[in-house]
């Protein structure tokens, strides 16, 4: 059967955008498609666990889908990708076609998953955004039973099978019930669903079995969740037994050494045939040469009309194998029926994290939700419970002889560093580690002081360019702001990498800060189980460790410093984030030596002032000016292609033979092909300023050559 899913995202799809706290939507929308069937997030989406979800109707445990995701606006330059899940495998590539980016996954164990999401990250001119898409897989679950004989016999335990589509997503608990007509209880054993039956009351009897499931469906016509399947129902004809049946008081009994050699005392319906201080035989057939099962020895009679009786077994045996009979030596006189298992054993226990898979290692955060499987063999007759787990947070998902899973919450305020798990009141061998959580926090709580104000780290982006002079770049750290109530990340072990340049980026210094150790404050759920040995100070100071003080520094000297997290502390994951810092300047000022040629000064003439001259070119002069060049105020260290001076111009220097030769006191503005900062020049001049030798004022205009000191 095929399913289609579209998703309409303002219900339940969220972007986060980095360094911002709003929320965006980043898709139009998202259409899954599996089968035939579609759900749309206009039409089919419900509130579960006070979230709202888009549900879909699987059939198969690793249901295959085909996602595609509808952009709100496509410009061919965003980047869009799926992050990795337990949940999920991503099946092929995403591509962009059709006005959408379609790929395919395949989910897994789609009735065990919690919390199942698809989480998209895109990334759109630089900023990146977080798409989460929660899901509510259904499942259409039936349970029927079709007994081939509806006859039972009073005091026999009868079994009969339950047919279910998906027993995996049934709860239902495993006890008898009691006080009924009928008493019941359900086991599931492997895929197969048990009902064992003990009527009690003669004549039609009627049993009615409810189920919870761990997947709801949910009515599309009405958007309705269903959380249980209909009622089982069925009516039972009870009779007299053909052999008369006797109740024990304990239906499950422990084979081992002890029961074989010493017994178990049990008690049992008193009946005439039932003799004191006789040792009877238990067979599993009511035919002579059965194979021994157990010896049942009648000790004394009591006050309820019960008899005391000791059991020695041998041999294993179920209730769902059939009745066991009573014999005196081949003739049977009763039955009963009792399971004999082997001694309660733990071989094994995994623990699976949420969107995790089973592992062996029973290492355990506060606050999160996990899943505990116990495998061995005789479990069906433990009560298992882990200490300081139990505070109803303990939910018994599966359990048979030969496994047992647990849903457990483990508290944000747990004491103990080992939660040993019980069998009853007896400890085990198992323990769960709580061990504090070591997740990299983004870098959010760290700021940068180069100036008179901090910087969240977090929020710093591209080169820095300031123009003062850096005093010190101080590192601090807010610890209020690693841990919260509802969120936990633990000690945060920081690396500095620092680098420093000067103006031709010569390499001034180089330093690694290590085995930096952030602890979170007191505010913190988990602060008082923190290990608060080898925290460093809250606050850096890279003059400490700068061999030449930053204050000290160069125009256009640059400071490098990357911050990154050890990723030996978690388990090869790491963050970094890198700044760089650049000692701006507006304008430099220094000392120009040029050599104008071909000047062509104006002035008035002083035979006659109301008349301008023109000087003949003049060859090569000589200029020495003091002037101010001015830098680009979004480049970095780029010259604008003028400067303004003053200072003196020695006009036809090189020709010792020309009258023209005169020493004059000039303002200069300067013309440069190039903003580069070059050592040889050809500008173009134009300024003016007085003559000595002549005595009189001029406009100048005219090329030349600047050689740089």
């Amino acid at each position: 059967m095929n399913f289609k899913l579209i998703l309409l995202l303002p219900f339940f799809f969220t972007v986060q955008l980095s360094g911002q706290n709003g929320l965006e939507n980043l898709f139009r929308s998202v259409e899954l498609r599996t089968d035939t069937l579609t759900f749309s997030s206009n039409r089919h989406v419900v509130t579960y666990n006070n979230e709202q979800c888009l549900y879909f109707i699987y059939q198969d445990e690793d249901e295959i889908a085909d996602v595609a995701l509808y952009p709100l606006d496509h410009s061919g330059n965003e980047h869009i990708s799926v992050l990795a899940s337990g949940d999920y495998d991503l099946m092929d590539s995403l591509q962009f076609f059709d006005n959408a980016w379609r790929f395919k996954i395949r989910f897994h164990n789609l009735t065990r998953s919690q919390f199942l999401r698809l989480q998209i990250k895109g990334t759109s001119d630089g900023e990146e955004k977080l798409a989460i898409i929660k899901l509510l897989p259904c499942y259409n679950t039936r349970v029927t039973m079709k007994p081939g004989s509806e006859e039972l016999f009073i005091g026999e335990e009868k079994i009969f099978e339950l047919t279910a589509n998906n027993a995996d997503n049934l709860r239902f608990s495993s006890e008898w019930t009691s006080g009924m007509a009928v008493d019941y209880r359900l086991e599931k054993q492997d895929d197969q669903l048990l009902l064992h039956v003990m009527p009690n009351e003669l004549g039609s009897q009627k049993i009615q079995l409810r189920f919870q499931t761990d997947k709801p469906f949910v009515d599309i016509t009405s958007n309705r969740i269903i959380p249980q399947p209909p009622p089982v129902d069925f009516t039972f004809d009870v009779r007299v037994s053909r052999l008369r049946y006797l109740n024990v008081d304990k239906k499950d009994i422990t084979l081992d050494e002890i029961s074989k050699r010493q017994g178990t005392e049990i008690q049992m319906d008193n009946a005439r045939l039932l003799e004191l201080n006789r040792t009877y035989r238990i067979e599993d057939q009511e035919n002579p040469g059965g194979a021994l099962v157990a010896e049942i020895f009648t000790r004394s009679y009591l006050y309820s009309n019960k008899v005391l009786c000791v059991v020695r077994t041998y041999n294993y045996h179920r209730s769902t194998d059939g009745y066991l009979y009573i014999k005196y030596g081949d003739e049977p006189l009763f039955i009963t029926n009792f399971n004999i298992t082997p001694a309660t054993l733990i071989s094994k226990v995994s623990v699976m994290h949420a969107g995790g898979d089973w592992t062996e290692d029973l290492s355990v955060h506060p606050g999160e939700t996990i899943e505990v499987k116990i495998e061995g063999q005789g479990l069906n007759k433990a009560k298992f419970h882990f200490e300081e787990l139990n505070e109803g947070s303990a939910d018994t998902l599966i359990m048979n002889e030969n496994e047992v899973n647990l849903a457990l919450r483990v508290p944000f305020g747990i004491t103990k560093k080992r939660v040993v798990l019980y069998n009853s009141s007896n400890p085990t061998a198992f323990a769960l580690n709580v061990r504090e959580y070591e997740i990299p926090r983004p870098f959010d709580y760290i700021t940068v002081n180069y100036g008179d104000m901090n910087h969240v780290l977090s929020g710093m982006v591209g080169p820095v360019l300031y123009n003062k002079t850096v005093r010190d770049v101080v590192i601090s750290f807010n610890p209020d702001r690693i841990d919260s109530d509802n969120k936990l990340f633990g000690r945060q072990y920081l690396t500095f990498d620092v680098r420093v340049t000067g103006p031709n980026n010569e390499l001034i210094d180089l330093r690694t800060i290590g085995n930096v150790v952030i602890c979170p404050s007191d505010n913190s759920p988990r602060f008082n189980f923190y290990d608060k040995r080898n925290c460093s100070p809250n606050e850096i100071s890279l003059n400490k460790y700068l061999r030449r003080s930053t204050n000290d520094l160069e125009d256009w000297s640059r400071i490098y410093l990357s911050v990154r997290t050890n990723p030996e502390k978690y388990n090869g994951e790491s963050q970094q984030k890198d700044l760089e810092i650049i000692l701006k300047k507006k304008y430099k000022f220094d000392i120009d030596v040029s050599f104008p040629a071909g000047l062509v000064t104006i002035s008035k003439d002083q035979s006659d002032p109301e008349k301008t001259s023109y000087s003949n070119l003049y060859g090569i002069s000589m200029a020495m000016v003091a002037q101010f060049a001015f830098y680009h105020p979004e480049k970095i260290a780029k010259l604008r292609p003028y400067r303004i001076g003053a200072g003196f111009l020695a006009l036809d220097a090189f020709n010792f033979q020309s009258e023209l030769q005169d020493l004059a006191m000039v303002a200069l503005a300067s013309l440069y092909p190039t903003t580069r900062d070059k050592k040889l020049s050809f500008p173009l001049y134009i300024g003016g300023g007085y003559q000595f030798k002549a005595q009189k004022w001029m406009l100048l205009i005219g090329p030349g050559i600047s050689v740089k000191l």
